[in-house]
């Protein structure tokens, strides 16, 4: 069947092809750029697609040079310079989709190409995952494959044929690729994120009522854990993050003191018990100086391939010197079993006490009359905690995502939310998110006098069974009381553990819900989709482990293995020269071996032979013949010397000439014997021995006969 021509030209497949490949470049930056120039990029690029396809002429250089003018002062608008990662990113998308518009020769098509790949790069800025890189990977087979078209004006090649090559040259890059990945030396670590990236683990120095349920619904990762052996009791797992020491009727605030002050060197003694838990501990980028370690974690360091990092640790809480820009790793010890503050002073019990005055008189009235009934009067802080918690169970409290915070009180129009919001948990909807459990039972607790806290962190880890580790999902961020208990200092209390499981509601959303796949994917569960999200999140843990925290660290440790004591970045550079020297001998030597070969000929030698035979007799050689010259070429020559034609030579040159011609037909004739059979290479250079030695007498002769005539002449 005879196949139908397509109705595009060579210039317009190729033109179609890079602009699929910016395409699929530019379209990670679609959320991020303005969208006048996500539009822009978008229809010049369509333009140049819709005359690629008609073959139509490219808009004139006033069009494009308008068009240019245009997008700089939009730029210049949008974000108000010209310079500057957003505003050069733009810049250059815009300015890429403008160049395809001018796109017709094999210049233009190298410069659109060295564009593609700078966008590559700045899709980098942003993210680094897994995801994108394999993205980009494509992107980059792609720029390639139009490059090598490009390298080919002549005809029309398959696509695909071009597309293999251009992956074979890429798989020969990768050797060099992953030497340069290994032994590059680093200044820094390549998985450093700007300072403004998104990702965020959501804790913070203070917290709001109703803030905190936002993370329930999201389910990125804040970290990683692996325990060196058993892994504690899921009720155990409560990784502490700020300690909330101040109400202000609104919002609960940390005592933060600076980093390295005196006050936070001297933290309260901790009193252990039990076996220690070694784990490591793998964090993302919370942007924050928070560290939210295990409780009762009491050392921690980064690993030794790891960049060093300034922490310390005031009480149970961990803090950085500066916010948290990049994933780090931490290996940690802890304790489940512990007791800390047992020595604060009156004063300090006292600003623990605390509470701002007009807000939730009902809830502090009521915790009064609860504390003066007589089972309460004598009773001890954890006596009141429990009995506490006695009444959470009692009175029907739920656990709900959409605690109604915004919600305005019954009243007149011009109502505002409540400023009394525990008033309103706490005796009127009894439904609520954590931190109105915390903050709840923070207030009734200090009410009664009792010196209490809010504690916020995660709670609760999923285990991978792929890779072994433990996931803590922003979706795990909780809080928690603490009370103080004479004796034995500060005691934790869940008071949102005391809700019946059959009382809590996961499923009310926060604001609008969400619809189409986005929505339903993260509902649809089964046994499938888990073990491919399991799988997934383990391959994305070795992505970040493996490649992006690979650092100077790692790159010290894996030279220490090689048996290369790498103490400066001047040993780095010494190994990476090796191995790239390596690398160029390699493909010297393999491009030497594979090197097309051309066996010489079997007649090379027998017509070197008889090339200086003749040289030797005084023969001239044939003009214009490179040597060794045919023996057609040389009985040719002779016939033409005029010593030949001396009576004393005439017989000698007609044996001579004989001899080369008969060598000449058995090299280039028909080459069969007598009963028609091709002769084999073998019984050819046996028949031409004879005519050899025949040539090399005659040639001896022709120098006698010369020497006699010299010496008459003399």
């Amino acid at each position: 069947m005879k196949r139908t021509p397509l109705p595009i030209s060579r210039e317009g497949r190729d033109t179609l092809w890079l602009l699929a490949t910016l395409a699929l470049i530019m379209a990670p930056h679609a959320t991020r750029l303005p969208l006048w120039c996500a539009l822009g990029a978008a229809a010049a690029m369509l333009w140049r697609a819709h005359m690629a396809w008609q073959d139509s002429r490219l808009p004139s250089r006033w069009v494009l040079f308008t068009a240019l003018v245009v997008c700089v002062g939009l730029t210049l608008s949008t974000h108000r310079a010209l310079f500057g990662r957003e505003a050069g990113v733009t810049l250059v998308v815009v300015l890429t989709g403008l160049k395809t518009l001018e796109l017709r020769a094999r210049r233009d098509a190298f410069v659109v190409t060295s564009l593609g790949f700078f966008l590559i790069l700045t899709q980098f800025l942003y993210s680094q995952s897994l995801v994108l890189a394999a993205l980009m990977a494509m992107a980059v087979w792609g720029l390639m494959t139009s490059l090598v078209l490009a390298q080919r004006p002549l005809g029309r090649p398959r696509l695909l044929a071009v597309a293999r090559e251009a992956g074979r040259t890429l798989v020969w890059g990768l050797p060099l690729m992953l030497v340069l990945f290994l032994l590059f030396p680093r200044i820094g670590p390549l998985w450093a994120l700007p300072s403004d990236a998104q990702a965020r683990s959501g804790l913070s120095d203070s917290l709001t009522l109703g803030n905190m349920a936002e993370l329930a619904l999201d389910e990125s990762i804040a970290m990683h854990l692996r325990f060196e052996g058993p892994a504690p009791a899921p009720a155990a797992l409560y990784f502490r993050g700020p300690v909330l020491d101040d109400f202000d009727g609104r919002t609960w605030r940390t005592r933060r003191q600076p980093f390295d002050h005196p006050d936070t060197l001297d933290s309260e003694p901790i009193e252990t018990q039990g076996p220690v838990i070694r784990y490591q501990l793998t964090l993302e980028a919370t942007h924050a100086r928070i560290l939210p370690l295990l409780e009762a974690t009491l050392k921690a360091q980064v690993p030794p391939q790891q960049s060093p990092l300034r922490m310390q640790r005031n009480d149970l809480a961990w803090t950085t010197s500066a916010p948290l820009h990049e994933r780090i790793q931490l290996d940690a010890e802890a304790w489940t079993r512990f007791r800390h503050g047992q020595t604060h002073t009156p004063s300090e019990l006292e600003s623990w006490r605390r509470l701002p005055r007009g807000f939730n008189p009902r809830t502090i009235a009521w915790a009064q009359a609860f504390h003066r009934e007589p089972a309460h009067v004598q009773a001890t802080p954890r006596q009141l905690a429990q009995a506490l918690m006695a009444h959470i169970r009692r009175e029907n409290f739920s656990y709900t995502l959409a605690p109604g915070d915004d919600e305005p009180e019954a009243g007149p129009p011009q109502a505002t939310p409540s400023l009394h919001q525990i008033d309103r948990f706490w005796l009127d909807r009894r439904a609520g998110f954590c931190e109105h459990f915390a903050s709840s039972f923070v207030v009734v607790m200090r009410a009664m006098g009792v010196p209490s806290r809010v504690v916020t962190g995660y709670q609760g880890a999923e285990f991978n069974p792929v890779d072994g580790l433990y996931t803590v999902r922003n979706s795990h961020a909780h809080a928690w009381a603490e009370y103080w208990q004479a004796g034995e200092g500060w005691v934790r209390a869940d008071p949102t553990a005391a809700v019946a499981p059959e009382r809590i509601d996961r499923n009310r959303p926060l604001a609008a819900p969400r619809s189409g796949l986005t929505g339903a994917l993260p509902q649809f569960d089964s046994p499938l989709w888990r073990q491919g999200k399991a799988f997934w999140e383990a391959t994305n843990h070795r992505w970040n482990v493996w490649v992006l925290q690979y650092s100077r660290g790692s790159q010290k440790q894996l030279l220490g293995k090689m048996g290369w004591d790498a103490n400066d970045w001047a040993d780095v550079a010494r190994a990476l020269t090796i191995a790239l020297s390596s690398i160029a001998v390699a493909g010297v030597g393999w491009l030497w071996l594979s090197r097309e070969r051309q066996r010489p000929s079997p007649w090379l030698g027998p017509m070197s032979r008889v090339h200086q035979v003749l040289l030797k007799a005084g023969i001239p050689p044939p003009e214009g013949v490179p040597a060794p010259a045919s023996a057609l070429a040389w009985a040719n020559s002779l016939n033409k010397l005029p010593l030949a034609q001396a009576p004393q030579h005439a017989e000698l040159t007609r044996h001579m000439v004989s001899a080369l011609q008969a060598l000449d037909a058995l090299r280039y004739g028909p080459n069969v014997d007598a009963a028609g059979h091709p002769l084999q290479r073998r019984q050819q250079m046996a028949g031409a021995k004879p005519l050899i030695r025949a040539i090399e007498d005659g040639a001896r002769q022709w120098r006698a006969l010369r020497a006699k005539a010299r010496h008459r002449a003399h």
